[in-house]
């Protein structure tokens, strides 16, 4: 099985003879699980008038996203499961499974007004405005 198995050591250099590493090797490998979780990149940006967010989710279609903001919080979720067609095929190594990922940034002034999301080559980019506080001041003469 081991040799199924994508390269990858622990240590940086595989033993030629240990099938103990192996094992290890194989076992540290969760990208073949049903279903497992992993990150994608995101990067956060302050713009002065808010934020624009993008979120690197190549291989990844427009309706397997999920984008929310509450109370400051914006969570991008992401589930992608694996096509029937794909299922009963005697694949050899299979390096594509489902996963499911969610990451989130606190944005304190954040404003649920104006929000928009746009997903064009595999980058998902939120636009959040900030609050914009009205400042009521008014001028008092002295007498």
């Amino acid at each position: 099985m081991a040799s199924m198995i994508p390269y990858r050591s622990v240590f940086g250099l595989r033993p030629t003879t240990s099938a103990l590493m192996d094992a290890f090797d194989d076992m540290l490998d969760f990208g073949n699980s049903a279903l497992s979780t992993k990150a994608f990149p995101m990067d956060v940006e302050d713009t002065g008038e808010g934020y624009e967010v993008k979120a690197y989710l190549t291989g990844v279609s427009k309706d397997d996203i999920d984008v929310e903001l509450n109370e400051g919080r914006l969570s991008i979720s992401v589930k992608v499961e694996e096509k029937e067609e794909d299922k009963g095929k005697n694949y050899l190594q299979k390096e594509f499974c489902a996963y499911s990922a969610t990451r989130g940034v606190y944005l304190k002034d954040a404003s649920s007004e104006g929000l928009s999301a746009r997903f064009a080559d595999g980058v998902l980019t939120v636009t959040v405005p900030k609050i914009v506080e009205k400042k009521n001041v008014t001028k008092i003469a002295i007498d």
